[in-house]
């Protein structure tokens, strides 16, 4: 069976070379899931990249990696499937070079033109009111009008919304579109909420040496409940302002400001964490040209995390405006690049390990 890319193709060898030892079976589910399959398509080697969480125990545990002639490297070929996958399933198509071409620089030089458009747009309104201290209830919308900041957060998280479904929807189609049941999408969710597969086994992850820690599980957990976190904050002060009339910032002690808080802290320490053990980690687990994206969608979590506690802490200084713009600026970044970096991973592993639960389910039946 021929594949597309050189990546696929490789991965194809290495899935029929591990089918035949299944040494590592009892890893994570890559190697369960590989075994119900004598022949993959790119849709198949695409899920098991996707299924795969990098953890590195496979290539740590194999006996034929480099320097052996078979040159077995499981997690770093499906690594770059993975990536490539990202791209290949954007949507619109022409937006997939966004993937490759200079992720860091994209993220950081979008954030600082948001962020300075805003500035300028305030500084445009009332020249001084970037600059000044703003104590009165609501002090955010004399920056920029509630009504424009609706208007342009809406239309590009819409958009998101848009690009990402459309992208989850090419990657299911490749992936046969199978039938999915509640009890499936409830193991796939308990399976994601703790990162179940990001532990070697129960070893914890190899990142810099041959001693697994559960580092990376660690700063995973931090950035993925610290964002949640955040769009729990965002969702109640929704609730606050339109239901109740409350217009932001909210008390310390509020509902948003706590929930803001506690997420501010995560999406700080975990992508702190994660630049950390991506400087650290071995070559040979990582991909060929996708680490600006990476380190791109990291920074951006890093500079919304920081702006949104630095605005609590010096929400009532001069420092408000510029803050609040480099604010908006970051999450109006994230949004527009949300479909096309690193963001997409969760939606497509997710998927991943639903039709994961399902394979695994319809084959206890069939062989019960």
């Amino acid at each position: 069976m021929s594949h597309s890319t050189p990546a696929l193709t490789e991965a194809n060898r290495l899935m029929t070379v591990c089918n035949s030892c299944r040494y590592c079976e009892g890893l994570c589910a890559v190697f369960p899931a590989m075994e119900l399959k004598r022949s993959f398509s790119d849709g198949d080697l695409n899920h098991l990249a996707n299924l795969c969480h990098n953890c590195g125990a496979c290539y740590h545990d194999c006996q034929f990696t480099p320097p052996h002639e078979f040159a077995v490297n499981v997690p770093g070929t499906l690594a770059q499937v993975r990536s490539e996958s990202y791209a290949h399933y954007a949507w619109p198509a022409a937006a997939r070079p966004l993937f490759a071409r200079h992720g860091t620089a994209l993220a950081i030089g979008l954030t600082l033109t948001v962020a300075l458009f805003i500035a300028g747009f305030v500084a445009a309104g009332d020249p001084g009111a970037l600059t000044s201290a703003h104590l009165a209830e609501g002090r955010f919308y004399a920056l920029m009008p509630h009504n424009a900041m609706v208007a342009l957060f809406g239309a590009a998280f819409l958009w998101m919304l848009v690009a990402v479904f459309m992208g989850a929807r090419a990657f299911w189609r490749d992936a046969g579109t199978p039938q999915i049941g509640a009890i499936d999408h409830a193991h796939a969710a308990h399976d994601a909420a703790r990162l179940r597969y990001l532990d070697g086994g129960g070893m914890g992850c190899f990142n810099d040496s041959d001693q697994p820690d559960d580092r990376r599980k660690l700063w995973h957990h931090f950035t993925f409940y610290g964002f949640l976190l955040c769009f729990a904050a965002t969702s109640l002060a929704t609730l606050y302002h339109y239901i109740l009339g409350w217009s932001a910032p909210y008390a310390w002690h509020s509902g948003p400001a706590l929930l803001g808080i506690a997420g501010g802290i995560g999406l700080t320490v975990g992508p702190l964490g994660l630049l950390r053990a991506k400087q650290t980690r071995m070559n040979e687990l990582g991909t060929q040209g996708f680490r600006g994206m990476e380190v791109g969608f990291i920074l951006i979590l890093l500079i919304t995390g920081t702006s949104g506690l630095a605005l609590r802490l010096l929400g009532e200084t001069p420092l408000l405006g510029p803050l609040l713009a480099l604010h908006l600026g970051a999450v109006l970044t994230f949004f527009l690049t949300m479909p096309y970096g690193k963001f997409v991973h969760g939606l497509y592993r997710y998927l991943a390990l639903a039709r994961h639960a399902r394979d695994m389910r319809r084959h206890s039946l069939q062989t019960d």
